[in-house]
Parts: C-alpha cells; structure tokens; sequence
C-alpha cells in the first residue's frame, strides 16, 4: 500500500464523470473512519463522495468519538457501523485504510494511503480529541489534492 498520495498530473480520481469518491476503512468503523468521513465530507461541500466501512463492525459508534465530533459541530450520532464490501472498494478511487491490516480487499488501480493513527477504542475524551484534529489534518491535505489547493481553501 502507499502511504502517501500522489495524482498522476493533471488527472482527477473522479475521471468518470462524477465525483471522486473516497472510502475510509478501519476495523469497526466506529472511530476513525467514522470521524474521517464527517470531517471531508463537511470539508468538500459535495465535490468529493464520502463513504465509510468497517472489516469487523462494532455495535455502535465510540460515545467519545460521537461527542468530540459534537464538540466540533459535527453531528454523527445517527450514523451507523457498516460493512466493508468489494463493491464499495471497487466504486472508490481511493481507499485509505486505518489500522484494518489485510482485511481491505486489493484492487488493482487504486489508490491505497494506509494512515497509522491510534485507535480511539477504549481512550479519554481528551485523546480522542488529538485523534480527531490529526484526522482533521490529514482529510485537509487529502482534500487539497483531490481538488486543488485553491479548491480545497
């Protein structure tokens, strides 16, 4: 997998005529992934399709993932854990996975970022705050790629 995240010039992941369309994989898709998504979701003001998964999924999102996301504006409590599917990696253009290991389902022709982050699973409010701003980070920087640095602004 890469890690980081280089666009062939001038060449868009969305080249088929839509959006390009990133999908955030942990293992329970209850904490980073989940936090990942609302983030750039709400950064890319519908330019980007968002989706989220897990390999393993959890009951429940993390409460403590749910009230720093709160913390922020960012209302992610009727979300859900949900599946990882071949389906919703073949629709990607880019998958970036967080700690599910081999469990994300390989193919050929897109783009892997593997991003090392510390689950959130079990810690105080107040490191899941770091969490979440180093996330916040990270789907800054995505998004400038994926659109533009001006886009992205």
């Amino acid at each position: 997998m890469e890690t980081g995240f280089a666009l062939e010039s001038g060449m868009s992941p969305g080249v088929r005529g839509r959006p390009p369309e990133v999908l955030f994989v942990c293992i329970h898709n209850a904490g980073r992934s989940q936090m990942a998504a609302a983030l750039l979701d709400h950064r890319c003001e519908g330019r980007v399709r968002v989706r989220s998964a897990g390999s393993e999924p959890a009951d429940r999102l993390n409460p403590a993932v749910v009230e720093a996301m709160a913390e922020i504006g960012l209302d992610i409590s009727r979300e859900f854990p949900k599946p990882l599917t071949d389906d919703a990696v073949h629709a990607a253009d880019v998958v970036i996975t967080m700690g599910c290991g081999d469990a994300c389902p390989f193919f050929p022709g897109k783009r892997y970022l593997d991003w090392e982050l510390e689950d959130p699973a079990g810690k105080p409010l107040a490191t899941v705050r770091r969490i979440r701003d180093e996330i916040d980070g990270r789907v800054g920087a995505l998004l400038a790629e994926l659109l533009g640095e001006a886009a992205a602004g």
